[in-house]
């Protein structure tokens, strides 16, 4: 990590934690026990209380939906660039009893590219994904794409062409073979989702979900060389909330 960004993150989470009642760094051990491991608000409630610490589960939903979207939206900047070969994918998750869909892409290494949940399974929800995976940045713009045979993917791959999203070189391939990484790389987000395995609403799924991917990106180590151990990877949670002077090399 550079200097500058770390010294951008520290000004920008200056007041992160302006009027809460409890300290940054519980409340970010909270958001990231419940990001990282298959547990339920109540569970963290249970593991506070055995540390002496009373804290309702209402407030570990508050804080995890407050914090989870800021948790991935800084560590944007961290991501590498993928290889160009593009593996992209949708999987099911369940929101208030229906089922929804999470747009997901990675390269062929595995590294995270980004993902974006939505309501239906078509066009109209596939292209949103493509403007924001691979619009902001044409250092992301794959030349090869690797999806399943789902009718949305064709016409969305050449609108995006169209839009000069996409190269017109990139190359679009339906091999089921191209496909099992990307979906491991599901299960490694959906094993985390507590166990009653149902968001309460699409706004919750979508800022919870930011979490959860965040977390995998960290897992991933986001391009980082040396040791990647889970204190390495917490040292760099804190520091982007300014909680942590270390910065990780």
């Amino acid at each position: 990590m550079s200097i500058g960004i770390y010294s951008k993150l520290i000004l920008r989470s200056k007041d992160d934690f302006k009027g809460r009642h409890f300290s940054g760094l519980m409340i970010i051990q909270a958001v990231n026990w419940y990001l990282r491991y298959c547990l339920s608000y109540r569970d963290i409630e249970e593991l506070f209380l055995e540390r002496g610490v009373s804290v309702d589960h209402s407030t570990l939903n508050r804080w995890v939906l407050r914090y989870a979207p800021l948790l991935e939206k800084r560590l944007r900047s961290y991501r590498k660039p993928h290889c160009g070969e593009v593996r992209i994918d949708e999987t099911y998750i369940k929101v208030k009893g229906q089922w929804k869909y999470l747009y997901r892409a990675i390269d062929k290494n595995g590294t995270a590219i980004d993902f974006l949940l939505t309501a239906k399974r078509n066009i109209k929800a596939a292209q949103p994904f493509f403007r924001k995976a691979f619009k902001k940045d044409g250092l992301f713009a794959p030349t090869y794409i690797g999806t399943d045979k789902a009718s949305p993917f064709p016409k969305t791959i050449q609108t995006m062409k169209n839009e000069y999203i996409l190269p017109n070189h990139c190359v679009h391939e339906t091999k089921k073979s191209l496909q099992q990484g990307i979906e491991n790389d599901h299960f490694r987000v959906k094993r985390i989702i507590p166990k009653n395995g149902c968001f309460q609403s699409f706004h919750t799924a979508r800022k919870t979900l930011n979490g959860y991917e965040a977390i995998l990106w960290i897992k991933k180590g986001l391009g980082f060389k040396g040791k990647w151990t889970i204190n390495e990877q917490i040292k760099l949670i804190q520091s982007i909330f300014g909680l942590n002077n270390n910065i990780p090399v």
